[in-house]
């Protein structure tokens, strides 16, 4: 395993800690959290700048394009997300490989709304299958879930395919009659039209709909607050 003289948090690892699972409608059978995983080999925590050599990204492709990330890209999009203070991505690591095996990602948004509020929105959710049965993938989603509202959020909300809605409302995310629905405009290098389609959505405990990996996606949601 490499070992590292220095490594940067994206993150105070520290918050982990202070998030109380038992808030969670989500169950656990055996009970685990952030803090304690269920395996002295598993670890809860911020994404660190080194996770470049962890597999981070070989993990995110199992979940979508990634495209051919060097190095310095990603030291330096670690760098602009540190430095604003809004992103919380979390990753679950296998420390006996050095292997990042989960991750999900809260991205803040502060708005001028409910006094100058914040809204947390959860993107990029994926665990590694071959870790089935460990509870990870509620682990991760609960974890950053229980981050938003620590960090002060009016509401979290998540976008996922449908045969996962029965997932997320095990974990106290609900479906908002009438508030489903998400208008897209796509800008994808190898598309030079512009596209507008209308999908399902699943929104979070108060209604916005947004688009996993926002990166790609800009979305016009009016009349939702």
């Amino acid at each position: 395993m490499v070992q590292y003289t220095q490594e940067t948090y994206l993150y105070d690892p520290n918050v982990l800690l202070k998030l109380d699972f038992h808030r969670s409608p989500a169950k656990f059978q055996p009970f685990i959290s952030a803090a304690s995983p269920g395996e002295s080999w598993l670890q809860v925590r911020p994404l660190k700048d080194t996770d470049y050599d962890r597999g981070f990204l070989q993990l995110l492709s199992q979940l979508t394009n990634v495209g051919s990330v060097t190095r310095t890209q990603f030291l330096t999009r670690f760098s602009q997300m540190k430095a604003s203070g809004d992103y919380y991505v979390t990753v679950i690591e296998d420390t006996r490989k050095g292997e990042i095996i989960g991750a999900a990602s809260l991205i803040i948004e502060r708005k001028f709304i409910h006094n100058c509020a914040v809204r947390g929105r959860l993107e990029d959710v994926v665990v590694n299958d071959t870790y089935r049965g460990k509870q990870l993938g509620k682990l991760i989603v609960v974890t950053v879930s229980l981050l938003a509202e620590h960090l002060g959020c009016y509401k979290m909300s998540l976008d996922c395919k449908d045969k996962l809605i029965k997932f997320y409302e095990t974990l106290g995310y609900v479906l908002i009659p009438g508030n489903s629905n998400s208008m897209t405009i796509r800008y994808d290098e190898d598309t030079p039209t512009l596209k507008r389609n209308s999908t399902s959505a699943v929104t979070g405990a108060a209604g916005d709909a947004y688009q996993t990996n926002s990166q790609f996606y800009n979305f016009f949601s009016p009349f939702c607050y």
